[in-house]
């Protein structure tokens, strides 16, 4: 299963031990690429970027736990000591700023280092339209896993990065203190699954699937009788 677009290339490169998926696309004819969820391993991405020669014009985090945001800080950095400019950084929804505030004591936490506290230049809104490389990017608020946590999607190439709401099979943890399960089912069947069967899903960990394959076969999504 892959994600088509014409004039384009998408990269899911898995970072950190919890094996995130960081999602690179990039124009082939300009190099110019945002990644999405960048959660660490910087030093790595910035040997892809090269490699490919690639222009880092953004970053756009689908919300703020270690895993997804905690390279952010280094991979800015690795940039600015190559001479290269800051990339733009998109934040999730505000209501995920404690946890990007936080990513040294998640990090501790598991006893993980090299993952960093992130700043956003600005949070997303729930119905804004991301524009990058000729792609549209409609933010959606889809809160449970995290309180601001969003999700990206490109109606017209049929495809989503869907963070940690949704998996092959599965959907996001809520048992944390501000997790909420109940309000992450109604958002994906009220907010995701309305947008066809077929769009792609791009998730935070693990491989691709379809709203359609989840709708019919993800255990967490069907009626209960």
């Amino acid at each position: 299963m892959q994600v088509s677009y014409p004039g384009m290339q998408l990269r899911i490169v898995p970072v950190t031990p919890f094996r995130q998926n960081c999602s690179i696309l990039w124009h082939e004819q300009t190099g110019r690429c945002i990644m999405v969820d960048v959660g660490g391993d910087a030093d790595m991405l910035l040997d892809f970027m090269d490699r490919k020669s690639l222009t880092l014009e953004a970053i756009v985090l689908t919300h703020g736990h270690l895993d997804h945001a905690g390279g952010v800080t280094a991979l800015c950095r690795g940039l600015e000591a190559q001479g290269k400019p800051r990339p733009a950084v998109i934040g999730p929804d505000e209501r995920d700023a404690f946890l990007l505030s936080s990513i040294t004591d998640q990090a501790r936490h598991f006893g993980l280092s090299g993952l960093e506290n992130a700043s956003v230049d600005r949070f997303a809104r729930d119905g804004e339209v991301l524009e990058y490389l000729g792609c549209q990017l409609r933010v959606v608020h889809v809160p449970g896993h995290t309180p601001g946590h969003v999700v990206l999607v490109d109606e017209r190439a049929r495809f989503a990065f869907v963070g940690d709401v949704l998996f092959r099979g599965s959907v996001g943890r809520t048992d944390f203190a501000y997790g909420n399960g109940a309000q992450l089912i109604q958002g994906i069947r009220q907010k995701l699954l309305p947008l066809g069967d077929d769009i792609v899903i791009v998730p935070g960990h693990g491989g691709l699937s379809t709203l359609g394959a989840e709708r019919t076969g993800n255990p967490f999504l069907q009626d209960e009788t």
